[in-house]
């Protein structure tokens, strides 16, 4: 059986996916959730750096104001613009170069 991080590489590698997507389809509930995932893949982008594949990180970005945030691997609380928190998560996938 694969590991929750196997899992997870095996899910980036066919489509993009946010956290709370990621913590769905894996079944993780409760109130950590989102940050184990968050540890996981930044663990991954590790991983992957030594298999010369690339994580790709479509920025987190205000529903209100349209702001971009930086490309990190983070769900930002508020926008810094207009201090709305209706933030859309960053999205995630695995690319091979």
């Amino acid at each position: 059986m694969a590991t929750r991080r196997e899992r997870i590489i095996s899910l980036l590698e066919e489509r993009d996916y946010s956290v709370s997507e990621l913590a769905q389809v894996l079944g993780i509930r409760g109130k950590g959730s989102k940050r184990l995932i968050l540890e996981d893949i930044r663990a991954i982008q590790k991983v992957l750096k030594r298999e010369g594949k690339v994580l790709l990180i479509k920025p987190a970005e205000c529903r209100k104001c349209g702001f971009r945030f930086k490309p990190e691997i983070n769900i930002p609380s508020r926008c810094p613009r207009c201090k709305s928190e209706w933030i859309e998560e960053p999205r995630f996938m695995i690319a091979g170069r």
